[in-house]
């Protein structure tokens, strides 16, 4: 499974921003796909989990409010909303899909998208 992350960049603080990550098979067979961070010096949080049923979790307090998660499985793509950005969302943005097959869990990584805002 590749992964393939697309609309990062620099945005003033307040801003809002658009992240994509489209996948090379398709989204049906993903059972979560998720979008996590990682800003300099900090360890990668998790930011947001939508299930193949559509079911989403934000798990970043610094976000909530902030981000809506969303998927489009005739498109093979997951999305990341960001509103109202904060200089403390600088960060490189990764997605991740997750295959649950019988009893086993397979991780797929994208290779990540610099967020920069401004302030």
């Amino acid at each position: 499974v590749q992964l393939v992350e697309s609309g990062g960049g620099l945005v003033q603080a307040g801003g809002s921003l658009r992240l994509s990550c489209a996948a090379s098979i398709s989204t049906f067979k993903i059972n979560a796909m998720g979008w996590y961070r990682q800003a300099p010096g900090k360890q990668r949080e998790l930011v947001a989990v939508i299930t193949t049923g559509g079911g989403t979790t934000n798990d970043a307090d610094s976000v909530k409010g902030r981000v809506t998660i969303s998927r489009d499985n005739a498109k093979n793509t997951m999305y990341l909303q960001m509103n109202r950005l904060k200089p403390e969302a600088t960060a490189v943005y990764t997605c991740n899909a997750r295959l649950t097959l019988g009893p086993y869990e397979y991780d797929y990584w994208g290779q990540g998208t610099q967020v920069t805002v401004s302030s």
